[in-house]
């Protein structure tokens, strides 16, 4: 599909060939249907032609009675779940099944992914029946005709998997037990040798995936493949897959390609599916451990049960069995399905056990050592994943009510007050991607670094902070930490206190902790530091031998008591955590409700942590977030009210916001907004056609017009206007022709208003500097007593305090 074909030549014998075909199809049911024949008597509007590179034929579908026939309401709902979304291209090829006794050159052509999509494809459908060809499409749309690589896709709003071996019906139900409900099902015709319908199993995205999360969606497509035992081809985004509702032809079958399941409002985002695909185990019966096996090597299911002997005695020998055996274990080692230390017991154990006589342990060390530097070239740096526990107190404390009430030592002194990070507490913190979660932290960080308060939360001193981050790569995490609007004196005071990595590729496994252990006391040799915070989750967690999801209750509680918590006890046992979490999609009911059953993945983490926040965006439409806040170790905290004001992050007055019709007041304040803006260009304009206006000839001139409404409403408006500044007044244009004005005020006058259009020129270079003279202010409106003052300096604009200009 890479290549356009050239449009066929319209000639005579196109002509011919296509009603030759059309006979062909249709002899047993109408025999006596005549060729082209410019003679007959048979109207040449009988005759069906369907040329597919200059339009499509719009003819009924020909029956017939001996097989399927494309179905258009099939197709129809196959292009709505695979394309309803996506703008563009969609290319679509179709060609001969193999074993009908006849060739066909591919046809290719690319559809506009518009609301005639469904019309076209049926046409298309139609026609590729007519000639025994299967219809497929890549299921992304392009920008170009003739482009369908993998790097011409520029949408996809789907993830497919296509399951053709094995027990078909076991691996659909271990796809929907752990995925959820497909949007729809397609069996694409064919039969595997158990007789089961070889299917398509489809995901619909809420949005087209662009850009890098096309990749994200070929790499689910390659990961569901590989756990469900199906098609790996589909790793690639140029992979076609047939039409639903098409015909399908092979070794003399004629069947349609059916839709068995429909659940098109079915969608699933991408972020929330990755990680429904990331916790997914393989299917009964399929391995994702590799097959160690070549035709002319043993298997190593074989090799390590099985005794060799020396001088080929057996079926290999020793060395082939040795070899098979470390190349096993060197693999397990090398996923992190093995500690180095087990590895090196199983080779040794298999070499006790199964070599006869064994190797030399010096022989075994060397003959490892070699096979681990070719893994590791061939396939790059191990996973090495080391066992860990939690520490278990030797005596489990325990006190009486009357020796808690009777200790009246001081409380420990918050991290950051109040009680928002205290001693051994861990806080995690939600949100939205794109919501300004990062930034938000990096600039609380920062602050509590330098010992600065931030948004009312204060640390006691300046803070050691170790910001451990999976997410910015180390120049574009400069370049953010200078796009941040800090303090000069907040970047000064933490330039030693605050250290951060670059982004991170490990999981913070037994062995990643103990990397991170090491790294933390590297960069504060003297003492521990008083935070670690860990952004985000996703990207670090490890959840334990059986490999869970965040999903997974059991797989979080191993991450956090046996990772996290281990890693702090190795740090501090004081230090207090911080992690960084994504939320999932709920309504604006449900964050009103309950903004905490926003975050992503397992509820015990919730039940874990001392302190919650979550920052989201109420308004979509309005930048300011509120950040909820649920402590455990201390009061309850209001919500706050946020945004970034001059680049900075500030709290806002809560007393400020509206409580009722939030909405209304939001467009009655765009209105006024524009009213303003459409009376101050009305007046520079108006001047300078050498046109000004007192507040009362103004409303009365342009009363209904631009949509200001009477003149009491633009005489009020006017009113508000000149108490903020953005209108003044000039009592004498006697020089422009106009008499003195009776109005307690004057003229109406805006910032850079000129009179006229003639051109000001300089008397010495003869440049024209400017049209029309300067109309300068020489009253204002006293925002306190509403009465008129002189200004003190005509050329200089001065606003009232606190009036954004």
């Amino acid at each position: 599909m890479t290549d356009t074909p050239e449009d066929p030549p319209d000639t005579s014998k196109v002509r011919k060939d296509a009603d030759m075909a059309h006979d062909e199809d249709h002899k047993d049911d109408c025999p006596q249907t005549p060729s082209d024949d410019t003679s007959s008597e048979t109207p040449k509007e009988n005759l069906v032609h369907f040329n597919p590179w200059r339009d499509f034929n719009d003819a009924a579908p020909q029956i017939d009675v001996f097989g399927d026939e494309p179905d258009p309401g099939r197709i129809a709902e196959f292009m709505d779940v695979v394309f309803g979304y996506c703008d563009g291209l969609i290319p679509v090829r179709s060609f001969i099944d193999k074993g009908q006794g006849f060739d066909g050159r591919p046809h290719n052509i690319w559809i506009e992914a518009d609301s005639s999509v469904a019309d076209k494809m049926t046409t298309f459908a139609n026609w590729a029946a007519r000639e025994g060809a299967a219809v497929y499409v890549i299921p992304g749309t392009v920008a170009e005709p003739g482009q369908a690589k993998a790097d011409d896709v520029q949408q996809m709003q789907t993830v497919v998997v296509d399951i053709d071996t094995g027990d078909i019906a076991a691996k659909r139900a271990h796809l929907e037990r752990h995925l959820g409900p497909p949007s729809m099902v397609v069996e694409s015709g064919g039969v595997t040798p158990e007789g089961q319908h070889k299917a398509h199993v489809w995901w619909k995205l809420t949005e087209p995936a662009e850009g890098s999360d096309i990749a994200r969606v070929t790499r689910l497509r390659g990961d569901i493949a590989a756990k469900a035992g199906g098609d790996m081809h589909f790793r690639s985004a140029h992979q076609p897959i047939r039409v639903a509702g098409s015909v399908y032809y092979k070794n003399t079958l004629k069947t349609q390609v059916r839709i068995v399941a429909l659940n098109a409002e079915m969608e699933r985002d991408l972020g929330e599916f990755t990680e429904a695909v990331t916790d997914m185990p393989p299917a009964p019966g399929v391995s994702l451990q590799p097959d160690f096996a070549a035709p002319d090597k043993p298997a190593v299911d074989d090799v390590l049960v099985t005794p060799v002997r020396e001088s080929a005695q057996d079926d290999w020998s020793r060395f082939e069995g040795a070899s098979a055996a470390i190349g096993y274990f060197i693999r397990m080692v090398h996923e992190g399905r093995m500690s180095k230390d087990e590895g090196w017991e199983g080779i040794c154990g298999y070499n006790a056990a199964m070599l006869r006589p064994q190797w030399t342990v010096e022989r075994l060390k060397r003959e490892s050592e070699r096979l681990w530097a070719r893994h590791v070239d061939k396939y790059g740096p191990p996973l090495v994943r080391l066992d860990s526990a939690a520490p278990v107190p030797d005596e489990m404390p325990a006190f009486t009510l009357g020796a808690l009430l009777d200790d009246t030592s001081p409380m420990p002194e918050d991290i950051i007050a109040p009680r928002v990070l205290t001693p051994g507490g861990l806080l995690v913190l939600g949100g939205a991607p794109k919501v300004g979660k990062s930034d938000l932290l990096i600039s609380w960080l920062v602050h509590m670094a330098a010992g600065q308060p931030f948004l009312g939360f204060t640390p006691p001193r300046p803070l050691r902070i170790f910001y451990l981050q999976a997410e910015i790569q180390y120049h574009y995490l400069r370049e953010r930490l200078r796009q941040i609007a800090l303090p000069p004196e907040v970047l000064a005071a933490a330039r030693d206190t605050f250290v951060a990595t670059p982004k991170l590729k490990m999981l913070l496994d037994a062995e990643g902790s103990m990397q991170v252990a090491t790294a933390v006391r590297r960069a504060f040799p003297d003492a521990p530091p008083d935070i670690l915070c860990v952004d985000p989750i996703r990207n670090l967690f490890d959840g334990g031998p059986d490999g869970g999801g965040e999903n997974d209750n059991t797989a979080m509680m191993f991450f956090l008591k046996d990772r996290v918590e281990v890693l702090r006890d190795h740090i501090d046992p004081d230090c207090g955590v911080i992690l960084v979490h994504h939320t999932r999609k709920l309504s604006k009911h449900q964050v009103k409700e309950d903004p905490f059953l926003a975050l992503s993945g397992a509820s015990a983490l919730r039940g874990f942590y001392t302190t919650g926040l979550i920052l989201h965006r109420p308004d979509e439409e309005n930048p300011q977030r509120k950040l909820e806040i649920e402590l455990r170790n201390g009061p309850a905290l209001e919500p706050k009210i946020v945004d970034k004001v001059n680049g900075e992050w500030v709290e806002l007055n809560p007393m400020n916001e509206r409580l009722v019709r939030q909405e209304t007041g939001a467009k009655h304040d765009a209105e006024r907004d524009r009213k303003r803006d459409v009376i101050l260009r009305l007046l520079f304009d108006e001047a300078a056609e050498g046109r000004v206006y007192t507040s009362t000839q103004f409303g009365a001139g342009f009363e209904n017009q631009h949509g200001l409404g009477s003149e009491f409403t633009i005489r009020q408006r006017i009113n508000v206007l000149a108490s903020k500044g953005f209108v003044k007044f000039r009592r004498d244009l006697a020089e422009h022709g106009f008499p003195a004005t009776k109005s307690h005020f004057g003229y109406l006058c805006v910032e850079g208003m000129r009179f006229g259009r003639d051109p000001v020129v300089d008397p010495e270079t003869g440049e024209v500097l400017a049209e029309g003279e300067l109309v300068l202010p020489s009253h204002f409106k006293c925002p306190h007593s509403g009465r008129a003052r002189e200004v003190e300096n005509p050329a200089v604009w001065v606003f009232p305090e606190g009036v954004d200009e």
